[in-house]
């Protein structure tokens, strides 16, 4: 009854959004072509604060396992994520980076959904003290939500290497 849950921002949805082929590792073509949820090497992320999530693709691992369905892939949005990060800051005294507070916001929508007291693990990979900076402009009002265009997803994915 386990379940994984690789959680990314609805701005570079790789897993969500992208598709499961060979690409390039970086825009300029020269890392290895592997096989990866992508949105094509030319993708260009947005400004979004979650700096380390603003890639093309995913793990070539995880990758593999989302297309096989051993983990579940999900997304959110960047004012959702600063809540659940804001909310655990004020719950554990930790102020957790943005790239983990996708990971505690899908955790809180679990636990909010599941009353039977399940054990919830997630990974808090890393703090925000480098972001404090990005929790200054969510608390002032001055970052948004952006969903990365599908049409802009397919024009990407035009250019994926012939393999």
């Amino acid at each position: 009854e386990t379940r994984v849950i690789a959680v990314e921002p609805a701005a570079s949805p790789s897993l969500t959004k992208g598709v499961y082929a060979f690409d390039y590792g970086d825009s300029a073509q020269m890392a290895p072509i592997v096989k990866m949820h992508t949105l094509g090497h030319t993708f260009i992320p947005p400004g979004i604060h979650s700096g380390g999530l603003r890639y093309h693709g995913a793990s070539p691992l995880v990758s593999a396992l989302c297309a096989k369905g051993i983990v579940e892939a999900a997304s959110c949005q960047q004012l959702d994520i600063f809540k659940a990060a804001v909310l655990f800051a004020q719950c554990e005294g930790i102020v957790p980076a943005p790239e983990s507070s996708h990971a505690i916001k899908a955790a809180l929508d679990i636990a909010r959904q599941d009353k039977k007291g399940k054990c919830i693990v997630f990974n808090l990979s890393g703090h925000g003290l480098l972001d404090l900076a990005s929790y200054d402009k969510y608390l002032h009002g001055e970052l948004k939500n952006y969903s990365y265009p599908s049409k802009e997803i397919k024009r990407a994915l035009k250019d994926l290497p012939k393999v």
